[in-house]
């Protein structure tokens, strides 16, 4: 996967470079370069955050620079793999989120055109609640799915009236204190036929034959809707299998057939078309998956959608604040 979070000392990391934020000879905002002796990287990157001094200061702007200065000489230097630390949120006093949008962003914008792996270390403390506020956000927003979801559970369907009860309802009318009204539901028939496809108190005619319902399928291959979706939202490829967090050779196996996505990899491409809810919901279908109502993994990525942060990279960092398998392992 283009881009990883992980849980260990940045040290012991098995990269091509590491990124040190403690050297007092780079100027704030600037990136340097040195061989990376008895580590296991071969080179240390020596990226010189800002302090947070309330955001006037153009603190954001400094801190974007040490993400970029610090990717462009690592593929300046022929690396594969870069690990960074989270700059500047930690003793320099950077909010996390903030920290965490201007990290993704950089990374964001240089995997559409380079190809590296990612790592975002984090060690002790600071593996907790990486997203900073983006983490409250999801949580409150998780709570209310249980609860709205524990509420359908007690006060769902099956309180809802059958077809019998409905009739029953204006036969019981012809009785009341309103003989107009009655009248004139009991001179309205049923129609003896629906239209194909549609349904009469949520079930399906029964003379429908298969073949006719199965019309109402899709026939698109998965692949084949994939690309179809591509082009309809005017997005290009890269930008697809980048904010999806997908690697350009599995996105290419993907178009042509030869591999069968996993859910997880399904909802990493609904967020990288920028699909709506409703649109992510018929795309799992027709993949063969479906949300859960039971799955924390799955509430998290609706709240992404619901709101219209179509970043998997962020979704993963979100994921690993509660202790969740990151999409891009599925």
């Amino acid at each position: 996967m283009p881009f990883s979070i992980i849980r260990n000392d940045i040290t012991k990391v098995n990269a091509d470079a590491i990124v040190n934020t403690a050297n007092p000879d780079v100027a704030i905002g600037e990136a340097g370069i040195t061989p990376a002796y008895n580590l296991n990287a071969k080179y240390i990157i020596h990226a010189s955050g800002p302090r947070w001094e309330g955001g006037d200061e153009g603190e954001a702007d400094l801190l974007r620079k040490c993400y970029d200065k610090s990717l462009k000489l690592a593929a300046d230097n022929g690396c594969k793999s870069i690990a960074f630390p989270l700059l500047a949120t930690g003793a320099y006093g950077f909010p996390k989120d903030l920290g965490i949008q201007i990290a993704i962003d950089a990374f964001t914008k240089f995997l559409l055109e380079h190809e590296m792996e990612i790592m975002l270390v984090v060690f002790g403390e600071e593996a907790y609640h990486v997203s900073g506020r983006i983490f409250d956000d999801v949580k409150s927003y998780i709570d209310e799915e249980y609860v709205n979801s524990a509420l359908e559970d007690e006060y769902g369907y099956d309180d809802m009236p059958d077809e019998e009860a409905e009739f029953d309802y204006w036969e019981e009318e012809e009785d009341s204190d309103f003989p107009e009204i009655a009248a004139m539901a009991a001179s309205i028939e049923a129609p003896s036929e629906f239209p194909r496809g549609k349904m009469m108190f949520g079930a399906a005619k029964a003379s429908q034959s298969l073949d006719d319902a199965l019309k109402d399928v899709y026939t698109d291959s998965f692949e084949k809707h994939l690309q179809k979706l591509i082009n309809k939202k005017g997005l290009k490829n890269s930008e697809v299998y980048t904010a999806a967090n997908i690697s350009k050779q599995y996105f290419s196996k993907l178009l042509k057939g030869q591999v069968k996505p996993s859910k997880e990899k399904v909802l990493a491409l609904a967020v990288g078309l920028r699909l709506n809810l409703d649109e992510t919901v018929d795309f799992l279908r027709l993949a063969g998956y479906a949300f859960s109502p039971i799955s924390q993994t799955d509430v998290v990525v609706k709240y992404f959608i619901i709101h219209e942060d179509y970043s998997v990279m962020k979704i993963d960092i979100a994921l690993f604040d509660y202790g969740l398998d990151p999409l891009s392992k599925g």
